[in-house]
């Protein structure tokens, strides 16, 4: 069959099982709507946990970002995964045993006071509305290619899906459509990754394979190790080296910033910690934790290994094709926008990491622009257009860059001309990715609104059925909101969901944190910190990366702080903060020390 008729078999019959799992389990009491009834057991909580948490960042865009940036790229690995440590050892048992649904319903709680709950619901509602912006997009990139419909159609489509499902079973829906949803991604992710291993180095294991020699290189004489084939390839291009450290703006300390961000990040994300109200008891929480990172670790430790051949293939694919011997890979993304050749004459791809560089993505060029391009790029690209302005320049004011690296991932099956049903299926498989992240971010936005803002604040008479209405409608809403964000995507998807990660680093981790284990914090500091932390980065990230801002270099950082580890600046200056403002201001009242310490003693 072909690729589009696999593509909507796969699709079909997953879609069609997240459908079933939603409409077996739907609820119709706000326990089960916002905490699944807090019977799901641990390994299952765990796999679900892995499912909502390795989003379309993780699935579609961490291949890209490593395979692009190379050795700095595996901070997103150590962050992204050191977070669960913390959230094991100093949140998710603590949060558990207060009980609560919510994130903001524990700060509310903890410091005594509605302000600080409606804040921590604005950050989680905003943290997750930028979290879903990458899903989205992730959605829509996947359906424009393997479905052949515009990104817009896609990203409808997935609206959808995840409104049927989010609003039939709430929280206990959403746990068994990804733990189905969980099982999807990982053999989508893990079938391609080792099909490719196999055909480039015989080895089984991917991660065995990167480090391998090549069975056939690429250039007769060439070493065949696959990482030093890499290396001397790239800087004959005029690329750093893949295994070059700290190249660029990727200085030591934004790698090592950036990875605290994210570490941070994964123990404050509102959709995270929520899963961990679901199980039933605080050795289940933390079991949860340890099946979490285990069942992430299987993705994680096959993403470089992708990321390596991806990056391998594209290079000697692409590099000196022609027209008529470009790879069919290429002719098929380049519907999409996201991948470019445009000629300089000679009829031959250059693709280097020098101003003679000729692949590109569509980046801010509307479609009938980017048309006109495509064109009149060999004679635009000779310098002879009507204003004087050669191609190169007119490439640069469009800020034009690419190839897109969300599709490398995505790609990797079709430049390894594997077989039809593996291209469709890892289709299949990002879809499950960005929409199991999507829902439990969904869900955190309609619990927010309706059980700490409606219920909490607004109307503690309000019945459970008045309850589970807001709470759809606020989905409902929500949804729309995604899609919007789906369209005009804030960047791409790795970008835009390490935002997120440094906005809950900066507002809820020192909240949660101080709030367990200090028992001298009290209101305003709590506030005054969050919402200093929040604003500094948003800020930050708002001035760098769409106002075209300067970076900070505070007098020693060379290249400046990327917004990608701003997130660890905003963490320290609400610490700095509480600290500061917490000598004069009243403690919490003695009922909130003695839940505290209740919390932090050990169960008989």
């Amino acid at each position: 069959m072909s690729i589009l008729n696999w593509t909507y078999l796969f699709v079909g019959l997953s879609f069609s099982l997240y459908l079933f799992i939603a409409w077996r389990v739907r609820v119709k009491d706000t326990q089960g709507f916002y905490v699944a009834g807090r019977d799901v057991p641990a390994y299952a909580n765990g796999m679900a946990t892995a499912a909502d948490w390795m989003s379309a960042a993780s699935f579609i865009s961490m291949a890209g970002l490593i395979s692009t940036m190379g050795y700095a790229g595996s901070v997103y690995l150590m962050g992204w995964t050191g977070g669960f440590v913390l959230l094991a050892l100093c949140l998710a048992p603590y949060l558990r045993k207060m009980g609560h649904y919510t994130v903001p319903e524990f700060i509310g709680d903890r410091y005594e006071s509605d302000v600080a709950r409606v804040i921590a619901i604005i950050c989680a509602v905003f943290i997750s509305f930028t979290y879903v912006a990458g899903q989205m997009r992730g959605v829509g990139v996947v359906f424009s290619r393997f479905l052949n419909v515009d990104i817009s159609t896609g990203v409808f489509i997935g609206m959808f899906i995840v409104f049927i499902y989010a609003t039939l079973g709430g929280m206990k829906g959403i746990t068994w459509t990804q733990v189905a949803q969980y099982w999807v991604l990982i053999t989508a992710f893990l079938v391609p990754t080792i099909a490719i291993s196999i055909q480039l180095t015989g080895h089984v294991i991917p991660s065995f394979g990167m480090g391998a020699t090549l069975i056939e290189p690429a250039v007769v004489g060439q070493t065949n190790f696959l990482l030093n084939a890499l290396d001397g390839t790239l800087t004959d291009f005029g690329w750093h080296a893949y295994t070059e450290a700290f190249e660029g703006k990727w200085s030591k300390f934004n790698v090592f910033a950036t990875a605290l961000t994210l570490m941070v990040g994964t123990a404050g994300l509102p959709h995270v910690i929520v899963r961990f109200y679901t199980v039933k008891n605080v050795q289940a929480a933390r079991w949860s934790a340890f099946w979490a990172l285990l069942f992430i670790s299987i993705l994680y430790l096959s993403a470089p290994s992708l990321a390596s051949f991806s990056r391998y293939y594209m290079i000697h694919t692409l590099n000196g094709s022609s027209a008529e011997t470009l790879p069919d890979w290429f002719h098929s993304w380049e519907k999409t926008g996201l991948i470019l050749w445009l000629d300089d004459g000679d009829g031959l791809v250059r693709y280097s990491g020098d101003q003679s560089n000729e692949i590109f993505r569509s980046g801010k060029i509307g479609t009938g622009e980017l048309e006109s391009i495509k064109n009149k790029h060999q004679v635009w690209l000779s310098g002879d257009t009507a204003n004087g302005m050669n191609g190169r320049q007119l490439l640069l004011d469009k800020q034009l860059s690419g190839p897109d690296r969300d599709i490398i991932m995505l790609a990797a099956p079709e430049m390894a001309s594997l077989s039809n049903w593996i291209i469709a299926f890892v289709a299949a498989g990002g879809l499950a990715a960005a929409l199991s992240t999507a829902s439990g971010l969904l869900l955190v936005i309609s619990s927010s609104i309706a059980n700490d803002l409606y219920y909490r604040t607004l109307n503690p008479k309000a019945s459970q059925k008045n309850q589970l209405l807001v709470g759809r409608m606020t989905i409902a809403v929500a949804v729309v909101i995604a899609g919007y964000f789906g369209l005009n995507p804030p960047g791409f998807v790795g970008q835009v969901v390490a935002f997120a990660f440094g906005l809950a680093s900066a507002s809820f981790f020192p909240a949660i944190l101080l709030g367990i284990f200090n028992q001298r914090v009290g209101t305003v500091p709590a506030i005054c910190g969050m919402l200093s932390g929040i604003s500094l980065t948003a800020y930050y990230i708002i001035n760098c990366v769409f106002l075209n801002g300067d970076r900070w270099t505070l007098g020693m950082i060379e290249n400046g702080i990327t917004p990608e580890a701003f997130g660890m600046i905003g963490m320290l200056v609400n610490f700095a903060i509480v600290f500061i403002m917490t000598p004069f201001f009243p403690p919490p009242s003695d009922r909130v020390k003695a839940i505290i310490q209740s919390v932090r003693s050990p169960e008989a």
